[in-house]
């Protein structure tokens, strides 16, 4: 792209001179335009893009000075040469206090003129690819902090939580601390995939070929919300997308969305609308019924809420636990058991008991089977196919589904190098890759991986080669030196964000291993000091 030059001079021959005594394509210029005097130069800068003036001095209606000064108020990023047959010092003198880039006298020579034009190009450019640079920082710390919060937000409905203390300094500095004291209810929508062939848009379009425009349409309207709505994807579920409403705003918004789709891609989602909870440590229970309640829409299955349904607990918590305790330490017989009970009980009140508790019993196996690496079939994925809970309709024929699963998974477990504490280690160090943020601690993860936590310890260093503390903080920093290179994020937030307690424990936790401060390294980035120069001290 080339930069747009304007002569100013009231001597059209001496416009006509500085038009071919520079080679101006050579130089990446292009002359946009001559004016004769200061006030015709000003309309021209008022109704087009120029990025150097060459003016006189000395002309009638508006001199160089009066221009000089007015280019300074009006267009500070404009680049001025003076060119004047005065050698006058008031003139030399106003050139510089308006900031003009050079002044020379006439008559100009080639070489003076293409010197000049090379220097206020240079600084063009080098403007240029400053704020490109800033422009990209932006967007790169932008998408970052949408990740991070949305990695955040599914944390929160997924995993047991950390220190409340530690879980409202991360919602504050991603502006959810406010939703911590507020009823809410999650909205989970997705476009069935149960109608492929039977109900196919314009061009043969089915829901599983729209993912990516139907997720761009949900963000989109969730932004353009009036009120805030935070919106997430789990990974666990490709396809539905989730969002966070004021408990009064979740219905409304849930119709809107659905007209919304609709009337971008004709085909309506099936959106599903959780049970009112308040406070973040219930937030996975609000995820999950939205789970649930998405499987009941999109099977279309007559489950309609009641009083005993809509304050049904979700089966998580201990629960979870318990079953992935049968599991891991294939006791399947007791996992038989504990989930025959849940079915006869639910059966026993009512229909709609019995099929929400297939969903959540199901979206718990499903959570462990993603856990520990086991993905389920197709045939198997009840939140694809939720129509087959209809087939479900004896607490027998749920019980053998759901054990079959469960089967898989202990199976899994079993698998791999034929070791099932490598498998595990494995398995905790990639926890520990996806949630450095988070306040980890061995004794949460030795209980995560059903070990006593001085043998997870041991077994930690032995199968990875590293202490647990060790190694995470190794992740932290790696994550650390990123930031540091990438963002211009203060060292609060990058403590903040690569779960260090402050960020004065990690400047020193830094200078430890790496032999100089956080601003230090940053100071010299400049220089690109690649990690693999830079090498651990030991601890």
């Amino acid at each position: 792209m080339s930069y747009r030059v304007l002569i100013v001079d009231d001597e059209p021959e001496i416009r006509q001179g500085l038009r071919l005594k520079a080679d101006w394509e050579a130089l990446g210029l292009t002359v946009a335009g001559e004016a004769a005097d200061g006030r015709e130069a000003l309309e021209r800068l008022a109704g087009e893009a120029i990025d150097i003036v060459i003016m006189d001095m000395n002309m009638p209606l508006m001199d160089g000075v009066s221009l000089l000064e007015a280019c300074g108020e009006r267009h500070p990023s404009l680049r001025c040469i003076v060119v004047t047959g005065y050698e006058d010092f008031q003139y030399a003198r106003a050139a510089i206090r308006h900031h003009a880039r050079d002044y020379l006298l006439k008559p100009v020579s080639q070489e003076e003129l293409a010197a000049a034009l090379r220097k206020v190009t240079r600084e063009l450019d080098e403007e240029r690819a400053l704020k490109a640079e800033r422009e990209t920082v932006q967007w790169r710390l932008s998408q970052y902090y949408k990740q991070m919060k949305e990695h955040f937000i599914v944390h929160l409905v997924t995993e047991e939580l950390e220190k409340e203390g530690a879980v409202r300094d991360k919602a504050r500095l991603f502006q959810l601390d406010g939703w911590d004291g507020s009823a809410v209810r999650f909205v989970t929508a997705g476009l069935s995939e149960r109608k492929r062939a039977a109900d196919q848009g314009p061009g043969g379009r089915t829901p599983d070929k729209l993912r990516l425009p139907f997720e761009l349409i949900c963000r989109e309207f969730a932004e353009t919300y009036p009120f805030e709505t935070p919106v997430f994807r789990d990974a666990r579920y490709p396809g539905l997308i989730h969002f966070v409403l004021p408990d009064e705003q979740a219905d409304a918004f849930a119709q809107a969305l659905r007209q919304c789709v609709h009337g971008h891609l004709a085909f309506e989602p099936a959106v599903g609308v959780g049970r009112p909870v308040a406070g973040f440590t219930a937030w996975k229970e609000g995820y999950l019924s939205s789970l649930v309640a998405w499987n009941l829409a999109e099977s279309d299955i007559n489950a309609a809420p009641d009083r005993q349904t809509e304050s049904m607990h979700a089966l998580t918590g201990e629960h979870a636990k318990l079953l992935q305790r049968y599991l891991s330490q294939g006791d399947l017989a007791s996992f038989e058991r504990a989930v025959g009970k849940e079915l006869t009980d639910a059966f026993r009140e009512s229909r709609a008991r019995f099929v929400k508790t297939i969903f959540q019993l199901y979206l718990l196996l499903d959570s462990l089977a993603y856990e520990a690496g086991a993905p389920l079939d197709s045939g198997d994925q009840l939140w694809v196919r939720p129509e087959m809970a209809l087939d479900l309709d004896s607490v027998e024929k749920a019980r053998t589904f759901l054990y079959r699963l469960g089967s898989k998974i202990y199976r899994t477990y079993q698998a791999g190098s034929g070791d099932s504490d490598e498998s595990a280690m494995l398995a905790a160090k990639q926890f520990i890759d996806g949630n450095y943020m988070y306040d980890l601690h061995l004794t949460m993860l030795a209980e995560r991986f059903n070990y006593h936590p001085s043998y997870f310890s041991e077994l930690f260093k032995a199968k990875i080669g590293k202490t647990f503390i060790q190694y995470l903080t190794e992740v932290r920093m790696a994550e650390a030196v990123r930031l540091l290179r990438e963002t211009p994020l203060s060292l609060w937030d990058i403590a903040e964000l690569t779960g260090f307690a402050s960020a004065s424990y990690f400047s020193s936790r830094f200078k430890r291993m790496y032999g100089m401060t956080p601003s230090e390294f940053r100071q010299q980035r400049s220089g690109s000091p690649h990690s693999e120069k830079m090498q651990f001290r030991k601890n």
